[in-house]
Order: C-alpha cells, then sequence, then structure tokens
C-alpha cells in the first residue's frame, strides 16, 4: 500500500509535495495510517485532532493517543476541544451535522492563520459507497450519486482509491496501533447502518462490489461533466442578471427538452427542494412564488426572478426642514428652492409648493391600503392598482419608494407626483425635489 499510495501522490496529486500540509487525524485507523503513509512519503505536514467530548474518557483517550502519536512521527500537533451538544442544540441540527461543522471551520481556521496550503482527510473508497448510499436513500441528483471529491478546494483526499480492508492489513503489518470509536458499532446512525447492515448484504451479491461502484462512479461523473457542460452552453440564453436578482426566460425554458433538469441544474445551488413546483410556475399566475431558506422564485409575465429573502425591518428615514441632501441606501434625494417650474418634467423630479409641506417629510416603502392623487389625473388610486397598471413586478414593487408628508403621499419616487402638492399660484415658494438612483435594495 506505501509504493500504490506514492504512486497516487505522483500521478494525482503532486501538487502536495512540498508544501506545508495539515492531516486531520482522529485517532481511528484510516487517518493514522494516512499520517504514516504521508510520513513514509516525505511529505511536510501537521497534526490537527478535534475532541468533541461526546464520549466522556474515550474522547479524552483519543486526543492523548492523538499527541503520542504526533510526538512519535515527530510532527507538531494542534487540539481543539468543543462542546458538540450545546452547539448542536443552539444551530438546531443534529450531533453528526455540528461536529462537521465545527471540524471543518477550525480546520479553515487553521490553514488560514499558520498558512496550511492543504488539509488532508483520510475518506476512502468505503466512506464514498457509504455516501453514495445515504444520497441514494434520501433522494439526490447526479452530483450526491458521484461520491466524495479527492479535491474541494484546499480540502485533499488521498486515499479515497484505497478500501478499508487494505487500511486495516497495512495497519496490522506494519504493527500500527490505533483506537477504536465504540459509537461506530452502534446502528444508531444511518451510515453505520449502512455500513453494517446494507454494505456487507451487498458484497454478498457481488464481492468485487467496490470495484463495480467505481465504475458506476465514473460513468455517473462522465454524465455529470456532460450535463454541466450543456448547462454551461445554455445558461446565457436562459439567465440574465437583471436589477433585483437573476433572471430566467420562460419561452425558452418551454422551448428545450428536459425543461424540470435544466431548472435542477440551474437552481440547485439556491436551497429549493419543491421542483414540482418549481416547474409549475411556468404556467403560473403572475405573483406566483416558491420559496426556499434563503431564496425565492416569483413567477413574473415572461421571466422567472430569483431574488434572496430580505429579512430586515422596514426602514423610514426623515427628512426636516432645510435639508438639501439626503444620501440614502437606494440613492440620493435633493431639496432646491427654484423660480420657476422647469418644463422638462422627467421622473426623476417634481415641482411642489413648499407651504404645502409638512416637515419633517418621511421616505417609506409602500404598504396596502395607501393611495395617492396622481398629477394628471381625476381622482385618487390606490398604490397597488397604480403598481398594476404600470404592470410592475413584486421586486419592482417591493423596492419602489414613497416620499411621504405626514401621512399623505407625495412623490411615488421617480414614478408619479401627487396632484395635491402641485403649484397652484403664482406667489407660492416652489420646491424642486430630485432623486437619483444608485440600487433598487
Amino acid at each position: 500500500m506505501e509504493k500504490s499510495f506514492k504512486n497516487t501522490l505522483k500521478s494525482r496529486f503532486p501538487f502536495l509535495c512540498g508544501k506545508n500540509l495539515l492531516l486531520a487525524v482522529s485517532g481511528g485507523v484510516d487517518s493514522v495510517v494516512l499520517a504514516y503513509l504521508c510520513k513514509a512519503a516525505k511529505l511536510e505536514f501537521s497534526i490537527a485532532h478535534c475532541n468533541f467530548n461526546l464520549r466522556g474518557e474515550e474522547s479524552d483517550g483519543d486526543e492523548d493517543f492523538v499527541i503520542d502519536l504526533a510526538d512519535e512521527l515527530e510532527v507538531e500537533v494542534f487540539v481543539q476541544n468543543f462542546d458538540t451538544e450545546t452547539f448542536a442544540e443552539e444551530a438546531k441540527i443534529s450531533i453528526q451535522m455540528a461536529a462537521r461543522e465545527l471540524r471543518y471551520s477550525w480546520f479553515q481556521e487553521l490553514s488560514s492563520t499558520l498558512k496550511f496550503e492543504y488539509i488532508l482527510t483520510a475518506h476512502h473508497a468505503n466512506d464514498n459507497l457509504e455516501t453514495f448510499l445515504i444520497n441514494l436513500v434520501r433522494g439526490t441528483g447526479l452530483e450526491g450519486l458521484s461520491g466524495i471529491q479527492m479535491e474541494n478546494d484546499k480540502i485533499v483526499r488521498p486515499m479515497l482509491d484505497f478500501s478499508r480492508k487494505e487500511i486495516e492489513i497495512y495497519a496490522h503489518k506494519n504493527s500500527i496501533q490505533w483506537r477504536e470509536d465504540s459509537s461506530n458499532a452502534s446502528t444508531k446512525y444511518l451510515r453505520n447502518k449502512i455500513r453494517h447492515d446494507v454494505v456487507p448484504v451487498l458484497e454478498e451479491l457481488n464481492p468485487q462490489l467496490l470495484q463495480g461502484f467505481s465504475q458506476t462512479q465514473s460513468h455517473l461523473k462522465e454524465s455529470e461533466a456532460l450535463v454541466e457542460d450543456y448547462i454551461s452552453l445554455i445558461y446565457p440564453k436562459v439567465v440574465k442578471n437583471g436589477k433585483f436578482g437573476y433572471t430566467l426566460d420562460i419561452n425558452f425554458l418551454k422551448k428545450v427538452p428536459n425543461t424540470k433538469a435544466i431548472l435542477y441544474q440551474l437552481l440547485k445551488s439556491f436551497g429549493f427542494t419543491e421542483w414540482s413546483d418549481i416547474h409549475n410556475l411556468l404556467d403560473a399566475q403572475p405573483g406566483k412564488i416558491v420559496y426556499s431558506e434563503e431564496y425565492r422564485l416569483i413567477k413574473d409575465r415572461d421571466t422567472l426572478i430569483l431574488t434572496e429573502i430580505n429579512n430586515a425591518e422596514e426602514q423610514v428615514y426623515t427628512i426636516a426642514e432645510g435639508e438639501d441632501l439626503l444620501m440614502l441606501p437606494f440613492g440620493k434625494i435633493s431639496f432646491r428652492t427654484v423660480k420657476e417650474i422647469d418644463e422638462q418634467r422627467e421622473n426623476t423630479r417634481i415641482f411642489v409648493a413648499k407651504e404645502k409641506l409638512q416637515f419633517p417629510l418621511k421616505i417609506r416603502k409602500w404598504k396596502v391600503g395607501d393611495y395617492f392623487y396622481p398629477f394628471g389625473m381625476k381622482g385618487r388610486k390606490k398604490i397597488s392598482d397604480f403598481f398594476k397598471d404600470k404592470k410592475m413586478s413584486l421586486p419592482e414593487k417591493e423596492n419602489t419608494w414613497l416620499l411621504c408628508s405626514g401621512e399623505e403621499i407625495v412623490w411615488v419616487i421617480n414614478h408619479r407626483a401627487d396632484d395635491r402638492f402641485a403649484i397652484t399660484a403664482d406667489n407660492q415658494e416652489i420646491i424642486r425635489i430630485s432623486c437619483s438612483l444608485q440600487s433598487f435594495s
């Protein structure tokens, strides 16, 4: 195995030689063997060990073992203790997920602080098979079936080609000691249940299970690459970067085959799960929305609009009398006394009678029930109906601001002024209000 490991380094990971590496070592046979193999290959590395404090004295014993191992191998060791149960409870996630988040977060912190160029973990072929089966049971796409990646940014897994059996044979042959995690024997967790109850049955059906799985996974990865290439080709024809997020062309999506699969590939990284609902958006009424935890997909007329969910509290900005410029998140608004009305009445500015204004003025988003008296029209109109007439999308409505005097709307900013504040007499003091938009968020 030592020779095979060196060949793997030479053929797949030549960039590791001469680099400052960090090895994740739990004390189990996999990570301990990885440490010995790296030492034999003359790699420059340090060891990182996580004590999750989940098994009492056993966890502390693992920590002591790893410290002794580092001493034997004459490498530096870093140890971190975690209150994993408290973290899991506060984050409302499983113990396994909590341990994973804590582990990789600390590894990245060490890597950044101490300039480790790569982080090595001891995942092997059996781990890969188990992950495949877990994803298969839970339901997944091609990426979930293509298994654990050998490289993922700074994370490198140089033992993925080796089986658990090969690793244990190497350990026994070289009299290598390791620690057994008692929790690995329990079938309480899904991975252990698959390891102890499912994989042995599959190996009875096919003694060459890992080899067959490796071939299948290779084909799946090729298929995944083919799909990614296809999506890269059609992406610029489907997706545009709009004012409020990404927009997807509905007419184009309806013309291409396998629309649902394309939507999945385009949107899978945004946390959506209700793929049938997303597909149904193509023929839904405008305004229909599908949500993920952090994003939403909105049906507009000819597009789907992808935006982040904004949970920020409503902002209200005030303008005192005498202020001539106010900088706001969405732009700047200015006030200037003028002698006459400019004939070029643009949406970006309005002219009002100062005596009709009640200071301080307010700038806020619209709410249900708002109405105003549109300049140039008779009677009042609900803001919601005004938006509807202008065929505004939901994000456009959400990012429209109102300038208000007391409870009355002076200006639907950059859209329409209110007739009640218009100049009606020659002796009225005229204020020109201008707004320059910088963004729509």
